[in-house]
C-alpha cells in the first residue's frame, strides 16, 4: 500500500501503522517503506510520515539521515504544519553530524511568521543543548529572541526551554517579567506550570520578603512557640534578645512596602486557583506560599481542599504538600479541617497522610474531635492505618500536654486488642510518652504489670518489661513480682523477651540485690542452658558484668552506670518537618531527596535589587502582525489606579480576570489602611475561590459587590457633608447646637442601620470573610469620625461632649454602653422569674440557693491591667468581662474597658487599628472616643469571639498621637454563659458526657470556704455559670454553655467530712474542661 501510486493507499497505509504506535505495537520494521514517501505531495500523507518519523529518527539514524535534504526542503514549506513537523524530525534525529544543520533551521524557525513554528523551535531548543552543550551561547540568543515572543502559543515552550538551558540567566526575564505576568492567563496549561514555576524563583531573587516585619516582630516579640519547639527553645542568649529587639525597632522604622510588580505577579496567578487542570492549581499554591503576606496565603486553602475529591494519584500529591504547609501555617486549614477526615474507600497511603495533616492542624480547641476521629480509626480492618493512628495520638499527646493523660489511658485500653500489630504500636507510643513524665505515671506501669498476665504479644511483652526494668525504682515493690512470674515461664517464651527478662534481672540485682538475688541466679542459669546462642551469650555477659568475681575486669565497677543511664526521651515529629526546604509541588519534596535537574528556591534578598531592570521601552515589532500588541510589555494603566471611581472610567483596559474588588494598588505601604486593603482583598479571594470552578457565578458576585460597596461610598459622602453642615452651624450660632445633635443621633442611626443591613448580608457569608469585612468596616467609620472631629470647632464644653457621648451610644447599643459599671450579679438571675423562684421553693429547697446575694459578690468582676499609665504616656486603660450578653453579637464576650486620662492633656480618637487574631476569632471594635479631656474617665464595651480558646485577642490601642501594643486574654471561666437546667436535665445530661469527657479530682477545701454558700461564690468567681438546684445539702452543682459554639459545661463540687471534697467536670471540649478544672481547683483551695 506504501508503494501504491494512490494517495488514498498511502493514507489509508499510514493511518493503520500510526494506529499500531499508537497501540504500542512496534512499527520500526516499516521505516525504509516510510521514509520514501517523505516528498509525497499529500499533504495528509506527509503529516502523518512526519509523525511517523518523530517517533522513529532517533532509532533508525541512518536511514533518517539519507532522507535529511527532505527535512530541509519541508523546512521551507508553506503550510505551517510541514514547517514545524519537519524541524521536530530534523531535532530528533541524535547525531553530532548534523547539528551545524539543526541550529540553522532552528533560528530560521525562531523567526518564522506562525507562532506554531516558533513553539517547535522553541521544543527543539533542549535536545539539541542535550546533544551539544557546546552550542549553549547560540542557543541563549535563539531563547531571548523568543522570550521577547508576545504570543501565548510560544512563552510556555520558550521558558521551559529557559529552564533547561540557562536557568541561572534571569537577566534574560527583566524585560519579559511584566509580559508574562499579563499573558499567563491565556498560556495552555502545562506552559502556566512552567512559567509559574519560573516566575516563583524570580522573584524570591528580586523581591524582599513580604513577612519580614512580621517574622522580626514575633520573634522580637517572643511570638508563639513552634508546634514543635522543645522547651530548651525558650532559653535563649541575651545576645539573641537584643538582637531581635534591634530587629523590631528597624521593622517599625521602615514599613514594607510591596513592590508593584510583586503585586502584579500575585493578582494575575490567583484567578488561576480555579484551573481544571490540579498541576496548575498546585503550582500557584506554592507560589502563593513562597511569596504571598500571611494575610493573602489563605486564598490557597480552599482551592487545594477542592482537589481532594480528584484521583488518588493527585490526593497524594496534594495532602504531601498540604502536610508540609500545615507545620509552618497551621490556621490556613483550620476551616477545612472535616476535608481531612478520611473515608474508608481511600488507599492506606492517603489515609496516612490525611492522618498527618490532622495531627499537625491538632490544637486546643480541637483535640477532642480530632481524638474522637481517631477513636473510630483505631477500629479499622487496615492494620497499617491503625498502626499509624497510634503513633498519631503518641504525637497529639507529645504536642498538647492536655490531652496527654487522657492519651494514655485510651492506648493503655489498647493493650488488651486481640491484634498483635495495635498491641504492639500502643506499648511502643505508650513507652515513649511514659518517658517523659515516668514519676507521675506509676499507676500506669502498675496497670502494664498487671497485663503480663494477659497479653500474649511477645513485642507487647518484651516492651512492658523494658519499662519496668528501666522504672523498677518508681515501682519497688511490683518489679520483684514480675521477675519471679518471668522465672516461672522462662522457657515457654519467645526469644525476645527472654531478652528482657535477662534485662529485668540485671537491672533489679543492681537496685535491689536483697529480694533479687537468688531470681536473677535463676534465670542466669537457665539463659546459660538455652537453645538459642543469642540468649547464652547475654547471660554469660551480664553475669561477668554485675555479679563480681576475683576475674570480673574494669567494666563491672560501672555496671550500674551501664545499664542504668538517663535514656533521652525521644521526640515525636512529623516526617514533613524538613521537607520544607524543598520548593513545594517539586519531585524533590514529594520524594524527600533531591532529584535530578532540581533547582534550589533562592533566599530572599536582603535589599531589594533596582526594579527599574523590569521597565521597557515600546519598540517596533519585527512582526508586524504582532505590532498592535506591545502595550501588554509595559505596566497596564488599571494597575496603577487604587481609587473604584478611576477604575470604572477605565473599565477597557481591564484585563477579564482583573479582581479589583477591595484591592489595593501597587504602592501597597504596612499603614492601617493598606492593612484594611489587603484584608478586604483577601476576602474578596476567598469568595473568588470559593465559587470553585464556576467562575460565572464569582463574576456575578463581585459586580453586585461593586454596586453595594458603591451605594456605601455614597451614602457615606452624603454623611460627610451632613457633618460639615453641621459643623457650620455650631460655628455661627450657640444656640443650634440642639439642633446639631438631634442631626448627629439621625446620622448615628442611619449608619447603625446600614451597619445591621451589611451585618445581615455578612452573616450568609463565610467566617473568614465575615471577621474581614467587619475590620474593613468599622476601619471606615474610623475615618468618618476623625473628619467630623476635624471640621468641629475645638473651643466646646467638656459636660457637653460627654453627655453627647452618652447618648450616641444609648443609641447604639442599648445595655454594653453604661458609662459606670453597675453592681454586678451573674445573669442567673435573667433566667430565673419570680414565679419560677417560688416553684423551685416548693421543691423543699432553701432560700439561700436561689437568693441574688448566694449566686454571686457585688465584687465578682475582676479587673485586668490593659495599659499602665507609665507605658501609656498618662492614659491607663483597665478592663473586666462585664458577664452582660454582648448585643451586637451573641457569639462574642463582652469586655468593658475604662480610659482614664492621667496627663495634663486631653487625648482624642481612642481607637483600635491593625487587630492580629488567631485563625476563626473576630472582633468588634468599639465606637471610637473622640476626646478624653484631661483626669476624666470613659468607659466602652468591645466585643471579642475567642472561638472557645484562651488565645490572646492582639491590636493597636491607638490615639491622635501614638499607638500602643496590647492583648486580651481570657481566663477559661469567661468563655462561658450560664444556662439554667433542672435537677433532672442536668443528669440527663452528665450522663451523656461521660468517659473522656469527665475530668473528676480529688481536693481539700479551704478552711473558709467550708460552707455551701462560700463554694457557690468562689465557683461563679472563677467561672461565669449558674447555680442548679440540687435535692442533697453536699452537692453543688453549676451549669453553663461555651459562647461561640454553646457547648455544654457542667460542674459538680460533691463535699465529704473533714473538708474533703470531690470535683467533677463534664463537657464537651475536653481541652476547656482540663483547664476550667484547674481554675476551681485553685479558686476552692487557696
Amino acid at each position: 500500500m506504501l508503494d501504491s501510486n494512490k494517495d488514498s493507499l498511502k493514507l489509508e497505509a499510514m493511518k493503520r501503522i500510526v494506529a499500531m504506535i499508537a497501540r504500542g505495537k512496534n512499527a520500526s520494521d516499516l521505516f525504509p517503506a516510510v521514509v520514501k514517501n517523505v516528498a509525497c505531495k499529500n499533504i495528509e500523507v506527509k503529516k502523518l510520515v512526519y509523525v511517523y518519523l518523530v517517533r522513529y529518527a532517533e532509532e533508525q539514524q541512518d536511514l533518517a539521515l539519507l532522507s535529511i535534504s527532505t527535512f530541509q526542503r519541508g523546512l521551507k514549506d508553506p503550510n505551517q504544519l510541514i514547517r514545524a513537523s519537519a524541524l521536530r524530525v530534523l531535532s530528533s534525529i541524535r547525531v553530532t553530524i548534523i547539528v551545524p544543520i539543526m541550529m540553522l533551521a532552528i533560528k530560521e524557525a525562531a523567526s518564522d511568521m506562525s507562532p506554531y513554528v516558533r513553539k517547535t523551535a522553541a521544543h527543539a531548543i533542549p535536545k539539541l543543548y542535550s546533544l551539544d552543550p557546546e552550542q549553549k551561547d547560540q542557543l541563549i540568543e535563539v531563547i531571548e529572541k523568543l522570550l521577547a515572543d508576545k504570543t501565548t502559543l510560544v512563552a510556555g515552550s520558550v521558558v521551559m526551554a529557559f529552564e533547561e538551558v540557562c536557568p541561572e540567566r534571569i537577566d534574560l526575564i527583566h524585560k519579559n517579567y511584566r509580559k508574562l505576568c499579563n499573558l499567563l492567563i491565556d498560556v495552555e496549561e502545562w506552559g502556566q506550570v512552567v512559567i509559574i514555576n519560573m516566575l516563583t524563583r524570580y522573584a524570591r531573587t528580586q523581591f524582599l520578603n513580604p513577612n519580614i516585619n512580621e517574622s522580626l516582630l514575633e520573634e522580637g516579640g517572643g511570638g508563639e512557640k513552634t508546634f514543635y519547639g522543645s522547651d530548651e527553645d525558650e532559653d535563649e542568649d541575651e545576645e539573641e534578645k537584643e538582637k531581635k529587639a534591634e530587629a523590631a525597632v528597624m521593622a517599625k522604622r521602615k514599613p514594607y512596602v510591596m513592590d508593584p510588580d510583586h503585586r502584579l505577579l500575585l493578582r494575575n496567578t490567583k484567578p488561576l486557583l480555579q484551573s481544571r487542570n490540579a498541576a496548575v492549581v498546585m503550582a500557584v499554591a506554592q507560589l502563593y506560599f513562597h511569596l504571598a503576606p500571611k494575610a493573602e496565603v489563605g486564598v490557597i486553602a480552599k482551592a487545594l481542599v477542592r482537589l481532594l475529591r480528584s484521583h488518588s494519584e493527585v490526593q497524594f500529591v496534594v495532602l504531601q504538600n498540604v502536610a508540609t504547609m500545615t507545620i509552618k501555617r497551621r490556621g490556613m486549614f483550620e476551616p477545612y479541617l472535616k476535608s481531612f477526615y478520611i473515608r474508608s474507600t481511600d488507599p492506606t497511603q492517603i489515609k496516612v497522610l490525611k492522618l498527618e495533616v490532622l495531627t499537625n492542624l491538632a490544637n486546643e480547641t480541637n483535640i477532642s474531635t480530632i481524638l474522637r476521629e481517631f477513636q473510630t480509626y483505631i477500629k479499622s480492618m487496615d492494620k497499617d492505618f491503625v498502626a499509624a493512628t497510634i503513633q498519631a495520638i503518641g504525637r497529639c499527646a507529645t504536642n498538647i500536654g492536655e490531652v496527654r493523660d487522657t492519651c494514655l489511658n485510651g492506648l493503655v485500653q489498647l493493650l488488651s486488642n486481640r491484634d498483635e500489630l495495635v498491641v504492639a504500636e500502643s506499648v511502643v507510643v505508650i513507652k515513649k510518652l511514659l518517658q517523659m513524665q515516668p514519676e507521675k505515671h506509676s499507676d500506669i506501669i502498675k496497670h502494664m504489670a498487671k497485663l503480663t498476665d494477659n497479653i500474649q504479644v511477645p513485642m507487647a511483652r518484651a516492651s512492658i518489661l523494658w519499662l519496668i526494668g528501666e522504672y523498677c525504682e518508681h515501682v519497688p515493690k511490683i518489679a520483684p513480682d514480675v521477675l519471679r512470674k518471668m522465672a516461672k515461664s522462662f522457657t515457654n517464651e519467645e526469644d525476645i523477651v527472654k531478652l528482657q527478662i535477662i534485662n529485668l534481672a540485671a537491672k533489679l540485682y543492681l537496685t535491689n540485690s536483697k529480694q533479687t538475688k537468688l531470681l536473677t541466679q535463676y534465670v542466669l542459669n537457665l539463659a546459660k542452658y538455652d537453645q538459642n546462642y543469642d540468649i547464652r551469650d547475654r547471660a554469660r555477659f551480664i553475669r561477668q558484668l554485675i555479679v563480681p568475681t576475683e576475674k570480673s575486669g574494669a567494666l563491672s565497677k560501672y555496671a550500674k552506670k551501664l545499664f542504668l543511664a538517663l535514656k533521652p526521651a525521644p521526640v515525636l515529629e512529623s516526617p514533613f518537618k524538613d521537607r520544607d526546604h524543598f520548593q513545594l509541588g517539586s519531585l524533590s519534596h514529594l520524594l524527600n531527596a533531591k532529584a535530578g535537574g532540581y533547582q534550589e528556591l533562592p533566599d530572599w534578598p536582603e535589599a531589594a535589587p533596582d526594579p527599574s531592570v523590569r521597565n521597557v521601552e515600546v519598540k517596533e515589532s519585527v512582526f508586524t502582525l504582532l505590532e498592535r500588541v506591545t502595550t501588554l510589555t509595559s505596566v497596564p494603566e488599571w494597575t496603577k489606579c487604587s481609587s473604584r471611581e478611576k477604575r470604572k472610567e477605565k473599565k477597557v483596559e481591564k484585563p477579564f480576570y482583573s479582581d479589583s474588588e477591595g484591592e489595593s494598588g501597587p504602592t501597597e505601604s504596612a499603614d492601617s489602611e493598606s492593612d484594611s486593603a489587603s484584608d478586604s482583598e483577601s476576602a474578596s479571594a476567598s469568595e473568588e475561590s470559593g465559587s470553585g470552578s464556576e467562575s460565572e457565578e464569582s463574576e456575578e458576585g463581585s459586580e453586585s459587590e461593586e454596586e453595594e460597596e458603591d451605594e456605601e461610598e455614597k451614602e457615606k459622602k452624603k454623611k460627610k457633608k451632613e457633618f460639615k453642615k453641621a459643623a457650620q452651624e455650631s460655628e455661627s450660632e450657640q444656640s443650634s447646637e440642639e439642633e446639631e445633635r438631634k442631626h448627629e443621633r439621625k446620622s448615628k442611626q442611619r449608619k447603625s442601620d446600614s451597619e445591621s443591613e451589611s451585618d445581615e448580608e455578612d452573616e450568609s457569608e463565610s467566617e473568614s470573610s465575615q471577621s474581614e469585612s467587619e475590620d474593613s468596616e468599622s476601619e471606615t467609620e474610623v475615618k468618618k469620625k476623625k473628619k467630623a472631629a476635624e471640621s468641629k470647632p475645638p473651643s466646646k464644653p467638656v459636660k457637653k461632649e460627654s453627655k453627647k457621648e452618652k447618648k450616641e451610644m444609648s443609641l447604639l447599643d442599648l445595655d454594653d454602653f453604661e458609662p459606670t459599671p453597675s453592681p454586678q450579679v451573674t445573669p442567673v438571675n435573667s433566667f430565673l422569674s419570680n414565679s419560677l423562684v417560688t416553684d423551685l421553693e416548693g421543691l423543699s429547697l432553701s432560700d439561700a440557693v436561689l437568693s441574688p446575694a448566694t449566686i454571686a459578690p457585688s465584687s465578682a468582676l475582676k479587673n485586668y491591667e490593659l495599659l499602665h499609665r507609665i507605658t501609656g504616656e498618662g492614659l491607663s486603660v483597665e478592663y473586666c468581662f462585664s458577664r452582660q450578653p454582648f448585643s451586637p453579637d451573641a457569639n462574642m464576650v463582652a469586655v468593658q474597658m475604662q480610659f482614664t486620662n492621667n496627663a495634663t492633656s486631653d487625648t482624642k480618637n481612642l481607637h483600635i487599628e491593625d487587630v492580629k487574631l488567631q485563625s476563626g476569632m473576630r472582633v468588634k471594635e468599639f465606637p471610637e472616643i473622640e476626646l478624653l479631656p484631661a483626669g476624666e474617665t470613659a468607659t466602652a464595651v468591645m466585643g471579642i469571639d475567642f472561638c472557645d480558646s484562651t488565645q490572646a485577642a492582639n491590636f493597636q490601642l491607638c490615639t491622635h498621637t501614638r499607638k500602643f501594643f496590647v492583648s486580651i486574654q481570657p481566663p477559661v471561666g469567661e468563655l462561658m454563659k450560664p444556662v439554667f437546667l433542672t435537677e433532672n436535665e442536668f443528669k440527663k445530661e452528665q450522663g451523656q458526657l461521660m468517659g473522656m469527657n469527665e475530668i473528676t479530682e480529688k481536693l481539700t477545701l479551704d478552711m473558709k470556704c467550708r460552707d455551701e454558700h462560700a463554694i457557690v461564690q468562689r465557683v461563679t468567681a472563677a467561672a461565669n455559670l449558674s447555680r442548679v438546684p440540687c435535692g442533697s445539702d453536699k452537692e453543688c452543682r453549676f451549669a453553663g454553655r461555651t459562647v461561640t459554639s454553646g457547648s455544654l459545661v457542667l460542674v459538680t463540687v460533691a463535699t465529704k467530712e473533714e473538708g474533703a471534697a470531690q470535683l467533677t467536670v463534664n463537657c464537651e471540649k475536653m481541652v476547656i474542661g482540663t483547664m476550667l478544672v484547674k481554675d476551681i481547683l485553685l479558686a476552692l483551695t487557696q
